[in-house]
């Protein structure tokens, strides 16, 4: 004859100590759902939400979709699309194209991994990812890895605007890097939501920019320009690609801002479909333009075919895209080091801005090769093979 306790599914078994054991279960998990709740305190401050759910405290700072949107592509946005017209100038343009769609995919493939582990980890930092499914050595190593690309990324940056400096307001070069730093670096000590606003901004200001440099350079092109293949500088348009199109540290921020995985996944496609078309658009008219003469910077070609005006845009493209990018990389690095290593704020902002431009007022500025130092390193390592490692990880240890 049943028995009913008015507890849904409940039952007798032939075992009395199995049906103790299901009871007494039973029981806990009732007690922790009501401590869950109990423990769930939600404040608000200035934009902030503290959400306590455990005894951790987990701080997330509201931003928008837009604003979300706006520090990805904001974050793939800035050395590498200055460099790619030239790379795809050593292989031609339909190569150019494919590599970059190629690029595209796997990034984006390896973006949805980083993504659906760190929302599975209320949000976890990639290290702290790495260090959950690959152990504490793969976590070191992921670690590792990106402060290596932002280490070189921002060097690089820091690098790139004291001569864009230079070239727009005619100041010392050293004197233009360094205030780029002191003002890029304020912005990212006060987090992610003055990024998101600050990003929003420069990203529409890019936008219309790059349309305007497309516009100026359609009457000088000429299909013949673009029309070649030369399988010699493979590599190097794949590696710019792939610093061109890497945003992944900035991910667990931006689901923790927007606090939707859902939300999170559609701004994600968006936020590489939108720099992907960008780039192809800005590769065709460069290389329908100039053809093998492409420069090293895209931009600097402008001065070429229009005097002073080109000179302005073509330094105000990099001007926003630098930016932009050092926000982004900066303050994912700098909330890899909170989580990670358990760093206090100030000093993980330390870590993060004060090597790089150590290096640089030291005498290490050259643009190129630090730029290329960061993709064939941290970048290939951070944002393609160990996600790749760390899904194998995580599908093996759930079955």
């Amino acid at each position: 004859m049943p028995v009913t306790d008015g507890t849904p599914k409940s039952k007798v078994t032939t075992s009395h100590g199995r049906y103790y054991a299901e009871r007494m279960a039973l029981a806990r998990r009732k007690k922790l759902r009501r401590r869950a709740t109990l423990l769930q305190l939600v404040r608000k401050r200035k934009g902030i939400v503290a959400l306590r759910t455990s005894t951790i405290r987990v701080e997330k700072r509201h931003i928008t979709k837009n604003e979300a949107l706006a520090i990805l592509v904001g974050t793939q946005i800035g050395a590498g699309v200055l460099g790619l017209p030239y790379a795809a100038s050593k292989v031609g343009l339909i190569p150019a194209f494919g590599v970059l769609m190629g690029i595209m995919l796997l990034m984006l493939g390896t973006a949805f991994i980083v993504l659906k582990l760190s929302a599975g980890m209320n949000g976890a930092q990639m290290s702290t990812a790495a260090s959950r499914t690959l152990g504490k050595a793969g976590g070191w190593l992921m670690y590792i890895s990106i402060f290596i690309m932002s280490f070189g990324a921002l060097l690089a940056y820091i690098a790139g605007m004291g001569s864009v400096f230079q070239s727009l307001f005619g100041i010392n070069e050293t004197l233009g890097a360094l205030i780029f730093w002191v003002l890029a670096s304020l912005v990212v000590y006060h987090g992610l939501e003055a990024s998101g606003k600050t990003e929003l901004i420069m990203s529409y200001i890019m936008l219309v920019l790059f349309i305007g440099v497309t516009v100026m350079l359609a009457p000088h092109a000429k299909l013949n320009n673009g029309l070649y293949v030369d399988w010699g500088g493979l590599l190097s348009i794949t590696g710019v690609a792939i610093f061109a199109l890497g945003c992944h540290t900035v991910i667990p921020d931006v689901y923790k801002g927007l606090g939707s995985y859902d939300e999170t996944k559609k701004v994600v496609v968006l936020a590489f479909l939108i720099p992907t078309a960008i780039y192809a658009v800005f590769m065709a008219a460069f290389l329908l333009a100039f053809g093998r003469d492409t420069p090293q910077i895209a931009t600097q070609g402008l001065q070429l075919l229009y005097g002073e005006l080109g000179n302005v845009i073509g330094n105000l493209i990099p001007l926003l895209a630098i930016t932009t990018s050092y926000i982004g990389i900066a303050l994912a690095q700098q909330s890899n080091s909170e989580e990670f290593v358990r760093m206090r704020r100030l000093y993980a902002w330390a870590l993060t801005v004060i090597p790089p431009a150590i290096v640089y007022f030291a005498g290490v500025r050259n643009f190129a090769d630090v730029l290329a130092f960061a993709g064939d390193t941290g970048d290939m390592l951070a944002f393609i093979v160990l996600p790749i490692l760390m899904w194998f990880a995580y599908r093996l240890g759930r079955r």
